[in-house]
């Protein structure tokens, strides 16, 4: 698998910039002219809402949006999250639900890589960590997607230092019972996207069935 750096801090990746970067590989990967890439960024901040997103999950102030072919709900993406768009071509016959749980598989073992144990939600995709006596249901580890010819795009995002204030004023990821975290709220102890980023492509070969 190739793995490009498309940006991170302080060099920010604009949301539709990365979203051009990506239909350009798809189309390469495709078309046989590419071999299965894996780009990897911190964004510039933005909300983006997958095709299930509800009217009434959007921001309540008025904040905007961009819109997006992925699956899933509204999310956000911004500094301190290490976002990974695997652009990789499916065997046949497509599971498009494999791919999804390879991605958690992913994340999962990053986190414990890192000394964080995590889980998987029954009907919820993405990566968890459980309820406790203090806290619900939280949310790591984000993943939307989208299959077109075979070939995926879009893909995970893992909250590493990033600021959580920002699912104050949306219900992400369309779930109003739970929580959001990141690696470094939940070790007690300042987890960069770079100390992640070589845990995350020691392990991406593994989405690749």
């Amino acid at each position: 698998m190739r793995i490009e750096h498309v940006g991170f801090d302080p060099d920010f990746v604009d949301y539709q910039a990365a979203w051009d970067l990506q239909r350009a590989v798809h189309a390469r990967v495709v078309a046989g002219e590419q071999e299965d890439t894996t780009l990897l960024l911190e964004h510039a901040r933005v909300y983006t809402a997958g095709k299930r997103t509800e009217p009434h999950e959007r921001p309540f102030d008025g904040t905007p949006v961009i819109d997006v072919d992925r699956g899933g709900k509204i999310t956000w993406h911004g500094p301190g999250q290490l976002t990974g768009y695997p652009i990789v071509r499916l065997p046949d016959p497509v599971d498009v639900v494999g791919h999804v749980r390879r991605l958690e598989q992913l994340m999962m073992d990053v986190c414990g890589d890192l000394g964080l144990s995590t889980i998987r939600v029954e009907g919820r995709s993405g990566v968890w960590l459980p309820a406790d006596g203090a806290k619900p249901e939280r949310k790591l580890g984000q993943i939307g997607i989208r299959v077109s010819r075979d070939v995926t795009m879009h893909g995970f995002a893992l909250n590493c230092d990033c600021d959580l204030s920002w699912a104050n004023v949306i219900v992400p990821c369309g779930i109003p019972d739970a929580g959001i975290t990141s690696l470094t709220e939940e070790l007690g102890r300042d987890v960069s996207v770079a100390e992640v980023l070589p845990f995350i492509e020691k392990r991406l070969p593994s989405v690749v069935e």
